[in-house]
């Protein structure tokens, strides 16, 4: 049986912590991305990140209230965006 591994799947997140998108964030944030066999994408109006990289995370500048697209291509998206959806919007475990 073969898996369809090119299905883009999207979710819509909002940054709810005070400090927003900043180093540790982006590194957690990175580290579970990482540990997904799919491509992971941020976008924030018409900029797209790779999810995978620190350096083109740190681009969006995302503050408190900004809104982003998560996009996943490939195995396991779905699992993916269900993890990464969970820990923007439960703030990154931090003060909200």
């Amino acid at each position: 049986m073969e898996q369809q591994t090119n299905k883009e799947v999207l979710r819509q997140v909002t940054i709810r912590n005070r400090q927003g998108l900043h180093a540790r964030p982006v590194m957690q944030f990175v580290d579970l991305a990482n540990r997904f066999p799919c491509e992971i994408h941020v976008r924030k109006g018409s900029l797209q990140v790779d999810g995978k990289s620190p350096m083109e995370m740190m681009l969006l500048e995302a503050t408190q209230g900004t809104a982003l697209s998560l996009v996943a291509v490939g195995p396991q998206g779905e699992q993916a965006l269900n993890a990464l959806a969970k820990f923007v919007e439960g703030g990154f475990g931090e003060e909200m």
